[in-house]
């Protein structure tokens, strides 16, 4: 969270184990999450059977309903770790309870291939066979698509995660952010988590995004500066839902604000505050951020948290992890 605050994030689509400790520590925060109740096949720490990862994630739901700053979404981590069975139930869910539902989907070629030889379909025609391709999904990754399945995503509403450092350094493939934009899918920018992203810099993976989605199309108006900053806020926030809430600066919107300076020399002179912000503004130039209108951050120091003592305790356990 305090990384996050620091690089100007509000907000954040939280998806790993234990979500009832993410969510407390989100609220403790006072940092808005859309925390994910995930779903995987097989035992973990979090959870021993199908049956229990559904009755914890829902208990999880049920305690954070009605939270200002927490969501809940139905988190099922991918095609090729979840049944038939559970995504049946994952889509019922979905609909009772109106819940997004985050997956990653077509991070890898050798997802779309072993997908053939097992159901013998893309997971993208599995998903939409079970009902799950609506404006619920959020889909995480995508970086090997075909053109009629971009369009379908375009006609059901689905949003895209475009993830593309974590792309970047695992070579899982491409994105293409270009078209997606162009069919009118909605797009979203994420990070990833630390083991396949060392950051959670959104102010990088912005430009990263804008200057990858250029040498992919061939087109360097594939993902112009407007439309990245666009991807980092208000694709998020309609990606979670929220859209009408937060995302952008408009009347009766929630105050989640970054203030970013520009008046440093690597930003001097400067003629378009958008493509400043994007291609030459680091996240060490964020100064302030308010949440809900509360301020978390002032003038580079956070308000309710203790930076040094942070790192203090992240060295201990490096210690302690330390093989």
């Amino acid at each position: 969270v305090a990384e996050m605050l620091r690089g100007g994030t509000t907000c954040c689509n939280e998806n790993y184990f234990f979500p009832d400790v993410q969510a407390a520590t989100y609220r403790r925060l006072g940092f808005r999450a859309m925390v994910g109740l995930p779903v995987i096949e097989f035992p973990t720490p979090w959870a021993a059977s199908r049956d229990e990862y559904f009755e914890k994630g829902l208990a999880v739901h049920d305690e954070y309903r009605g939270e200002a700053l927490i969501g809940t979404a139905l988190a099922p981590h991918a095609p090729y770790t979840v049944s038939d069975a559970s995504f049946e139930r994952i889509r019922v869910l979905s609909d009772q309870l109106d819940l997004p539902v985050h997956l990653h989907l077509h991070e890898t070629n050798q997802e779309i291939e072993d997908s053939r030889r097992e159901h013998g379909v893309r997971p993208f025609a599995r998903i939409q066979s079970l009902g799950l391709v609506n404006d619920h999904l959020i889909a995480v990754h995508m970086t090997q698509l075909t053109d009629a399945e971009i369009a379908a995503c375009a006609e059901a509403g689905v949003s895209v995660v475009h993830c593309v450092e974590s792309n970047l350094k695992l070579a899982s493939g491409f994105c293409p952010a270009g078209k997606l934009r162009r069919a009118g899918v909605n797009l979203a920018i994420g990070t990833d988590g630390c083991a396949s992203n060392n950051d959670l810099d959104m102010l990088g993976e912005m430009r990263s995004a804008a200057l990858v989605a250029k040498a992919v199309a061939g087109d360097a108006r594939a993902l112009d500066a407007a439309s990245a900053l666009r991807a980092a806020t208000l694709g998020g926030a309609h990606a979670l839902g929220w859209g009408a809430r937060i995302g952008s600066i408009e009347p009766g919107k929630q105050a989640d604000l970054a203030a970013i300076r520009l008046d440093a020399l690597e930003t001097q002179p400067l003629y378009d505050v958008t493509s400043q912000i994007v291609y030459a503004a680091g996240r060490q130039q964020v100064s302030d951020v308010w949440i809900a209108g509360i301020r978390k951050l002032r003038e580079r120091v956070l308000v309710d948290l203790d930076a040094v003592e942070l790192v203090d305790t992240a060295r201990r356990w490096r210690e302690r992890l330390a093989p």
